[in-house]
């Protein structure tokens, strides 16, 4: 069974940094990407960054330049630096992992707030 595990979410004040990592565990064949998604309250759960196998990344606009995804997709953990932190950025994040055949796994998720 596949598991993946967040940390590093909590309290940050605007313009601080935050570190989230996810690791999986599990055996998992044709693994595609490893990502991370944020859902804040009322809001559908969007695309943070993404990085591929072959490590091509994807950043949605709101966080490009900001925010730096890493991994090694072998050893399936991934990381995302965050910078420069806004309110706005407030959200519970989401690791998920994705394969060739489509299939997805996703982690319990970490709070992220960001206030003063």
């Amino acid at each position: 069974q596949v598991q993946l595990v967040e940390s590093g979410g909590g309290l940050v004040q605007p313009g601080g940094s935050l570190r989230l990592s996810c690791a999986a565990s599990g055996s998992t064949v044709g693994i595609r990407a490893m990502g991370w998604y944020r859902q804040a309250p009322g809001k559908q759960r969007e695309l943070v960054a993404e990085i591929t196998t072959q490590g091509s990344t994807n950043y949605a606009g709101s966080v490009k330049g900001r925010s730096a995804i890493s991994g090694d997709i072998g050893k399936k953990t991934v990381y995302l630096q965050m910078n420069s932190l806004k309110p706005e950025d407030t959200a519970v994040y989401y690791c998920k992992m994705g394969t060739i055949w489509s299939h997805e796994y996703w982690g319990q998720g970490t709070q992220v707030t960001v206030s003063s």
